[in-house]
């Protein structure tokens, strides 16, 4: 069980809703939920139930049909797990409970019994599709479980010193110095090549070795193949998901849907695309007509681009028609030499970072003056009533003409402008020049 942030939100709801409401813990396959609750049930209970709907007999599935006599359901889900539950001391899971939606239904019920806690788990949950016979519990909180961050991973590997000496460098405001920014720069680009997928990092930690780690994430991907074919059986959804990598390698301002499905234009497959977010395994920058800290009010649904969750699971995505053998990415990546061309596996990483910080994503593009081209910020956070202009470059440093057009014409509504790059820490001008490691503080 490797060390999650989220525990402590597990542990917060616990205390301060004191079974007052439900968790639903979302998130896609194989980040870890099962694992974390019931290592959660296992430590801040005395006793814990865990139904996964995936594997459960129907007996079990079947005492959902009927909750209105209460003290005959618990006896029943007490006799067929061989669990002892102890009021108020014990905690009822279900996992993957989109696949009994009755279960879900159920929540209302038991919440208002107090008997005991629950938690639910669920991974590619299109709700709309699942529950449109039943009635959503309104005692149901949501938690959303993400992969690793780096922190996270650093924990994992054993490594507690490094987190610690981002934070000071964090305090200070201070560069971390040659020597250290180059270790700083192999751990992060390891954490790349891994990802925070929990079965990837184990696979890392057993074997040392990138092609076991790549299987592990191939099975993850084909896993998520599966799902998808599930929710579209055209295979519309797939192909959306593996022209990902593509997409963003042809350095466009927007992912162009009906490159990837001739028949099909943004305006008509925003259903695709949310399916897509639902899932979890996607994240969604959208363009904003309008650079300010009100963004979601401006966003464009027809324009976005799309990032894979887990930047591990994207350089797998980015070879996986290709045996391990011909990839040579994670050689490339792990001596410094990824070429310009693949840059945008660290516009990825930032994007899944700025995620697991709670930043919505968003991006901006603007025609420049001689109008061959488009200026473009990667991203945009807010910060308080303010914004902060974010690029990301895996090169070196030379420019950033886009940063400097878009603070002429938006300067009003910027705190700070940042460069986040392969560099020590830097500052030119009014731009904080960040290695990319250091994302987790904006």
């Amino acid at each position: 069980m490797f060390e999650r942030k989220i525990y402590r939100q597990l542990y917060e709801w616990k205390q301060s809703r004191r079974g007052s409401t439900a968790l639903l813990l979302e998130g896609q396959r194989r980040v870890g939920k099962s694992t974390l609750v019931e290592e959660f049930g296992r430590n801040e209970y005395e006793s814990y139930v865990l139904i996964d709907f995936s594997t459960c007999s129907q007996d079990i599935r079947n005492l959902f049909r009927d909750v209105s006599d209460l003290n005959f359901f618990f006896l029943q889900l007490q006799l067929l797990t061989g669990v002892r539950l102890i009021e108020r001391k014990s905690l009822v899971i279900f996992d993957e409970v989109q696949l009994w939606p009755l279960a879900r239904q159920a929540i209302k019920t038991l919440v208002k019994d107090h008997r005991y806690d629950y938690i639910e788990t669920g991974s590619l949950i299109s709700l709309q599709k699942n529950v449109r016979n039943i009635l959503i519990p309104s005692e149901e909180q949501r938690l959303q479980m993400t992969p690793m961050d780096f922190e996270e991973f650093l924990w994992a590997i054993g490594d507690s010193v490094t987190p610690d000496l981002l934070r000071h460098l964090q305090e200070t405001g201070k560069p971390a110095g040659d020597a250290v920014h180059r270790k700083l720069m192999r751990l992060f680009r390891l954490y790349m090549l891994v990802g925070g997928m929990p079965q990837a990092v184990q696979a890392y930690l057993d074997a040392n070795n990138f092609e076991d780690v790549d299987e592990i994430k191939r099975n993850i991907l084909s896993l998520y193949e599966d799902d998808f074919r599930k929710i579209d059986s055209s295979g519309q959804l797939s192909l959306l998901f593996d022209s990902i990598p593509a997409q963003l390698g042809r350095n466009s301002p927007r992912y162009a849907v009906s490159s990837v499905l001739p028949d099909k234009r943004p305006s008509n497959s925003l259903n695709l695309i949310a399916e897509l977010v639902d899932s979890r395994t996607v994240l969604a920058a959208y363009h904003v007509s309008q650079p300010c800290a009100a963004m979601s009010a401006f966003k464009d649904l027809s324009r976005f681009k799309l990032y894979l969750s887990d930047t591990g699971l994207f350089v797998t995505l980015m070879f996986k028609n290709k045996a391990f053998t011909e990839n040579d990415i994670y050689q490339k990546l792990m001596s410094d030499k990824l070429g310009v061309n693949l840059g945008y596996l660290y516009e990825n990483a930032v994007a899944q970072m700025l995620t697991a910080s709670g930043h919505e994503l968003f991006y901006h593009t603007f025609p420049n003056k001689q109008k061959t081209a488009n200026y473009e910020i990667d991203f945009l956070i807010s910060d308080r009533v303010k914004i902060c202009p974010i690029e990301v470059k895996s090169a070196g440093y030379r420019t950033h003409a886009s940063l400097d057009a878009f603070s002429l014409k938006f300067s009003s509504q910027i705190a700070r402008k940042f460069i986040l790059y392969c560099k020590d820490r830097s500052r030119d001008k009014d731009v904080d020049m960040l290695p990319i490691y250091m994302t987790k503080f904006l």
